[in-house]
């Protein structure tokens, strides 16, 4: 699917985005990015950058994390998307009060970061390198922006490897989670079926630890989550890259 459509996808759900997503994944996405930023190795003076923020749950949920002397960034192509996450940080709700003013949010395409080389401790994305259009890019654009020793941090879905649990996860995946998705978010574009078709087509686990270890990184590890439903990936930017 090309950006522009990408872009107008998104921007028509984004006010029912963070609300579907607790309720299709039965409210296990926070649990994935919690423990997206445990195996990241943040510290108090990390400086992180979000890519595909979407909403920026992801980006403040590493802003948790950090102290006052870091920061985190969270970038995305999707202006109404980063609306709501801005608004969360100008809320200063009592679930990100300690942290929300480490984190802003800009527009930004992950092919093209507007960023200098070897500037982040951590570079993340969560559910959303999959739309980008030029997977390898993108991760080589993460990886030009981490500071050598630093982390490049992927959570996306991908394929249970359980027969049995695949082919009921399948059912909910294609079925039922497209008809209720759209049907809340009154998506015209099948927004919610556009979810299953994406992560079928996006590479598994073992063909993405591949992918970021072409675009320089070494050391990748991969962590299968609730059955498998979900990754999280973990490379490092060799120290003698500069």
């Amino acid at each position: 699917m090309h950006a522009h459509r990408i872009k107008s996808l998104f921007s028509a759900i984004a006010r029912y985005y963070d609300f579907l997503n607790s309720l299709l994944s039965l409210k296990r996405d926070k649990m994935w990015r919690r423990e997206t930023v445990n195996v990241s190795d943040v510290e108090p003076m990390s400086k992180v950058l979000d890519v595909c923020t979407g909403t920026g749950e992801l980006a403040l949920a590493y802003s948790d994390k950090i102290g006052a002397e870091g920061y985190v960034i969270g970038s995305d192509f999707c202006f109404e998307m980063l609306v709501i996450g801005n608004q969360k940080v100008e809320r200063n709700s009592s679930r990100h009060a300690p942290s929300c003013r480490n984190a802003s949010f800009l527009a930004a395409d992950t092919l093209i970061l507007p960023f200098l080389d070897n500037t982040f401790d951590v570079v993340s994305v969560g559910f959303g390198i999959r739309n980008v259009s030029d997977l390898e890019l993108g991760i080589r654009e993460m990886t030009r922006v981490a500071a050598p020793g630093g982390r490049v941090v992927i959570l996306e879905f991908t394929q249970p490897v359980n027969p049995l649990f695949r082919g009921l996860y399948y059912f909910y995946f294609t079925k039922i989670l497209p008809f209720i998705g759209n049907l809340i978010s009154r998506s015209k574009d099948d927004a919610y079926g556009y979810l299953p078709r994406s992560v079928m087509k996006f590479p598994n686990c073992d063909a993405l630890k591949q992918v970021m270890e072409q675009c320089g990184l070494t050391d990748v590890r991969f962590y299968r989550k609730t059955f498998g439903i979900v990754a999280i990936h973990v490379g490092k930017k060799p120290r003698n890259i500069a």
